[in-house]
């Protein structure tokens, strides 16, 4: 770090990355990142690494920004590969930064927050999303970021929407991003923005295990992690919204495109044999999800984000879902298979 001061922040934003990676509602698996500026160096949370980790692991990467941001500015491809800037004298693990480096490198203020809230995920799925946080967002300085592909593309969208104040990005069928000079700032205007967006979740009945159980089989298949990821089955919207396709990047690389759900009278084995392939997860409606059984963590952590995200968008509201292009982009990209496999592996 460049100076005492630059430590402190920097432990200030590993206990605030910590404790924001144990909020489901606003991280899920090895999704969301921080960053710090101290200096010429951009700290930033690691590639497949979890923000729940960020005080017992080491999850903390060095980036030279300047040569960064002259790619960014020249569209170089280079940016895409985060990892060809790393310090490499204080990057002594060779961990590689968050494929969003370049978005963190770009916010001018010292400390940026990206997080996967299922709030604002709602609402920046929705065609009429923009509108609605604009009526929300009133007296803050924030813009409007419609989707592309994480990466060097969202940074290119970004650099176009940012404006000299700016400190809010909505990121289309994607997240939220929050920027300051100190990271209590930053956490207080993650606070701030986080509860002008909040939305109810409709309720749900239980789910039925012992249903579930019997549809399972011997098929291997398992309940969720988190109890909360069954809703998505048991209410209709939610069920009917999720069928529909995929609505932002992290479900595409960890659950698949879109979401299977099993016909009346189906069980696991009918739904593989039917579709000729296991999925990672598959809705029964009325009853509940059941997850492969050899799916990851991130996987879980996932399969309850749609199931909070879609309890909280307007039923009447058209969505906007990723084109057949950018579920395809997202799958065969090596940056993304780079993190799958860390995932895999324990993430």
């Amino acid at each position: 770090m460049a100076t005492q001061a630059d430590a402190q922040e920097l432990a200030a934003l590993r206990a605030l990355s910590a404790s924001i990676g144990q909020s489901p509602h606003l991280t899920q698996a090895a999704g969301g990142n921080t960053s710090l500026k101290a200096g010429d160096t951009l700290w930033i949370k690691a590639s497949g690494t979890w923000l729940k980790d960020a005080l017992t692991d080491d999850i903390m990467v060095p980036v030279a920004m300047a040569p960064l941001l002259r790619a960014v500015e020249r569209r170089d491809r280079a940016a895409d590969q985060p990892q060809g800037f790393t310090v490499a004298a204080l990057n002594p693990r060779g961990l590689r930064p968050s494929i969003e480096t370049t978005v963190h490198a770009l916010m001018p203020q010292r400390v940026v927050l990206h997080v996967h809230c299922v709030d604002t995920i709602s609402l920046a799925v929705q065609a009429d999303g923009e509108a609605e946080v604009a009526r929300r967002l009133d007296g803050i300085e924030w813009a409007y970021v419609p989707y592309f592909r994480p990466g060097l593309p969202l940074a290119r969208g970004i650099a176009e929407k940012l404006r000299p104040d700016v400190d809010v990005l909505i990121l289309g069928n994607h997240g939220l991003v929050v920027a300051a000079e100190t990271v209590a700032g930053a956490e207080l205007l993650l606070r701030r923005v986080r509860s002008l967006l909040a939305r109810p979740a409709r309720a749900t009945a239980a789910p039925d295990l012992t249903a579930l159980t019997a549809l399972a089989g011997d098929s291997g298949y398992r309940f969720p992690a988190d109890v909360e990821a069954h809703a998505v089955a048991l209410d209709p919207e939610s069920r009917r919204m999720a069928q529909a396709g995929s609505l932002y990047p992290d479900h595409v690389i960890f659950l698949g495109q879109g979401s299977v759900a099993a016909r009346p009278g189906e069980t696991v084995a009918d739904v593989i044999a039917r579709l000729g392939t296991p999925p990672a997860a598959i809705l029964f409606p009325g009853a509940g999800v059941l997850m492969r059984g050899d799916a990851s963590a991130g996987a879980d952590a996932m399969q309850r984000c749609l199931a909070d995200v879609t309890a909280r968008i307007d039923i009447a509201a058209r969505l906007n879902y990723l084109t057949a292009a950018e579920n395809d982009e997202l799958v065969n990209w090596d940056a993304e298979q780079y993190r799958q496999k860390l995932n895999a592996a324990g993430g």
